[in-house]
């Protein structure tokens, strides 16, 4: 169902609000708000209300590299540019040929290396936010979200809030 949900709000192509994208960048620093402007606005709307429901979550414990955590969580999105009806082929691929066929086909061409591309999007994410500068917490979870829960490294609670808010 969650991702029922999120094709159908990836259909509409606007921007988020004017004030919860500025809301969005007070919380990034210099370098995640260039990857920030990157997004697509459907991940951006996404990603927003990701970080609004983990402060809901996680109240007063939700500091600013937890905040970029989920903004930023599918910045390696990307690298792929694609757009909402071959993000859907490629989610299926995936469900097909399995993730671990993704990074064959990140060295093959055209749109298999693109499909590639997101599929590995996690990876790819926490580079581009280690290379932007931010801190470790950020970058690992962008990294490890698509991980089983027995592979995450990061505080449980702090992992299960933006679990929780990515997945409801």
């Amino acid at each position: 169902m969650h991702l029922v949900g999120r094709f159908f709000g990836s259909l509409w192509p606007g921007p988020p609000r004017a004030e919860d994208d500025d809301w969005a960048r007070q919380q990034l620093l210099p370098g995640e708000v260039q990857l920030w402007n990157r997004m697509c606005n459907q991940d951006r709307r996404h990603s927003i209300g990701v970080a609004r429901e983990t402060i809901n979550l996680l109240g007063g414990s939700a500091e600013r590299p937890v905040i970029a955590a989920a903004l930023l969580h599918d910045v390696g999105k990307v690298q792929s540019n694609l757009g909402t009806f071959h993000r859907v082929v490629a989610t299926l691929s995936a469900g097909i040929a399995g993730r671990e066929t993704a990074e064959l086909w990140v060295r093959s061409s055209g749109i298999t290396r693109r499909i590639g591309l997101y599929l590995t999007h996690p990876e790819i994410g926490g580079d581009l936010l280690e290379m932007a500068g931010s801190d470790s917490l950020t970058s690992t979870w962008a990294r490890e979200h698509h991980k089983p829960q027995d592979q995450w490294t990061l505080p449980a609670d702090i992992t299960a809030a933006l679990n929780e808010a990515d997945n409801d």
